[in-house]
């Protein structure tokens, strides 16, 4: 059987590829903006906050929490959810070593 894709790349380099899907959607960016702003776990205010249906709503925070960077936890009949900040600050680190990697960049050798 022939090798994946991602069996080509880095565990880094998937893991930022994954990372960077689901940053990909203006739709958890406002999630991901709203809960660091409101800094504490929340349920039903997202459907009052960014106007859309709770299956959307729903459907974005469950590849949130897929990929780690919001933990949900269970009050009653409904969900709690909230950064983790754990992973928050490992995407933080992840991004930040790519990023970092322009100083070392020549200007005068760019194109």
């Amino acid at each position: 059987m022939g090798v994946t894709k991602t069996d080509l790349f880095t565990q880094e380099q998937n893991e930022l590829a994954n990372l960077a899907k689901a940053f990909a959607h203006p739709a958890r960016v406002a999630i991901l903006q709203y809960l660091l702003a409101s800094n504490k776990c929340i349920n039903g205010d997202l459907v009052n906050e960014l106007g859309l249906a709770q299956a959307t709503i729903s459907q974005h925070l469950r590849e949130l929490k897929n990929i780690g960077l919001i933990q949900g936890n269970i009050e009653g009949a409904s969900m709690s959810y909230c950064i983790n900040p754990e992973k928050w600050q490992s995407v933080q680190q992840l991004f930040n070593g790519m990023f970092d990697q322009i100083e070392n960049c020549d200007p005068g050798e760019c194109c």
